[in-house]
């Protein structure tokens, strides 16, 4: 677990120097291949440019996500909401937008160069109703029942313990809050090899849920009404160029590549009466 997470701190730092150099926003390589590249399928086009406008520049060129949580998760003025994995801090500066007047967001990152980023596109963007914690999603540095709404942006693929990370997100929220988080999921069964280099294009780190059984974590961890709905869904022609990279026969393996990878938005919620 310990060897995924310096991997993923490694490659996110680097992410943020290069965005501070100018460099793009490539979080696995400089080669068009590389997942998380700006002409990524999975990455572009997640954000419309209203959006785009109310945010420094490197603030969007930082995102690295596969969906739009803020677009998603019904954010209302008052309500305090978490990031997980918070990066460059484009989904905390558009929720802190959404809960004003009176609400809050933070953003729990454990990279310092994404932190240092994300500050100074604070910053640029003159956002007070923000906070960015140092800090694992797996040990989350927030109290009991503080949040009203966790969001995060395909960043619960990359953790090595999936079902702590839902623990701390339960145990966060206030009774009656919700989740509502966008992923890499699975669907169905496909031979290990082709899973192994499909999860390295599409988050970084093998490591995206099958989507029955990110379902059964978020009930074992206790939270209600669990759903995932599909955002975007994979063809092989997306990874094409990717998975001819590596040697495969797309051909031969192009039927169980088909469909088998998605984007979704995430939801549930914590059991108890929402507090006013």
């Amino acid at each position: 677990m310990n060897a995924i997470k310096e991997v993923v701190k490694e490659k996110y730092g680097q992410a943020a120097l290069r965005v501070v150099a100018g460099e793009g926003n490539a979080c696995c390589g400089s080669t068009p291949s590389s997942c998380c590249s700006g002409a990524d399928p999975i990455t572009s086009e997640l954000y419309d440019q209203l959006q785009k406008d109310e945010l420094p520049e490197t603030a969007v060129l930082a995102s690295l996500g596969c969906g739009n949580p803020t677009a998603l998760a019904e954010l209302r003025p008052g309500e305090v909401v978490l990031d997980l994995g918070s990066g460059g801090g484009i989904d905390v500066l558009l929720s802190a937008r959404r809960v004003s007047p009176g609400g809050k967001a933070y953003g729990v990152d454990m990279t310092d160069e994404m932190l240092a980023l994300a500050r100074e596109n604070q910053k640029k963007a003159g956002v007070e109703n923000v906070e960015f914690l140092k800090g694992e999603i797996e040990n989350i540095p927030l109290p009991d029942d503080a949040v009203d709404v966790v969001i995060s942006n395909c960043v619960i693929n990359l953790s090595a313990d999936k079902d702590r990370v839902l623990r701390e997100a339960f145990r966060v929220l206030k009774p009656g809050g919700r989740l509502a988080v966008s992923d890499v999921v699975t669907r169905g069964e496909m031979p290990e090899e082709i899973r192994r280099n499909m999860l390295l294009w599409a988050g970084c780190v093998a490591g995206a849920l099958e989507e029955n059984e990110y379902l059964s974590k978020l009930t074992a961890a206790g939270f209600e009404e669990p759903s995932i709905e599909p955002t975007r869904i994979y063809r092989r022609e997306d990874a094409m160029a990717f998975l001819a990279d590596k040697g495969i026969d797309l051909e031969t393996v192009g039927p169980q590549v088909d469909g088998k990878f998605m984007s979704g938005f995430v939801r549930a919620r914590k059991p108890g009466r929402v507090r006013s």
